[in-house]
């Protein structure tokens, strides 16, 4: 399974991040919410979390993120709000790269989105305020290197893709 790779600029608010994000489409392992956890988890990414998406452009400085998918389906605005709409649906995989920005822009009332992180890692909020630029840059860098794929694990193309 080879996942779909974007990049996007730093915008001067939404840093976004020099790696890609990957997105896998049909991932049937993580086609509902129970075995999308015991895909992330198996594959060492935990702080897992049920819920949806923010309808609020943000990111995380702090933390890369997966998001899997569980049920419905959502279009999405990555990279910020010059960035670039997504159409996902269950079995769908988001892996976002710290300082990528993301927003729901409309969904199923079913959607049900399942988080989780590297291990080490703990997320913030981040709305893109110019004044955090440098700051929420520093903690970008400063971010360790997942050693596996959420999806496909340690010879997953995310290994290779963000080093």
């Amino acid at each position: 399974m080879t996942p779909e790779t974007h990049r996007f600029a730093d915008d001067g608010a939404i840093p976004n991040s020099p790696l890609p994000v990957l997105v896998y489409h049909g991932v049937e392992a993580a086609a509902d919410a129970g075995s999308c956890e015991a895909l992330f988890g198996a594959n060492g990414w935990g702080g897992q979390w049920r819920s949806q998406i923010l309808y609020e452009h943000h990111f995380h400085s702090t933390a890369h993120e997966a998001l899997g998918i569980a049920a419905g389906r959502a279009s999405v605005m990555l990279g910020g709000p010059g960035g670039e709409r997504f159409e996902v649906r269950a079995g769908d995989v988001l892996v976002l790269p710290a300082g990528t920005g993301h927003c729901r822009l409309e969904s199923s009332e079913d959607l049900l989105v399942v988080g989780a992180y590297p291990p080490g890692q703990a997320w913030d909020m981040r709305y893109g305020d110019p004044g955090e630029h440098d700051e929420v840059l520093a903690n970008i860098a400063a971010v360790a290197l997942p050693q596996t794929d959420p999806v496909l694990g340690p010879d997953g193309p995310l290994v290779e893709l963000w080093r």
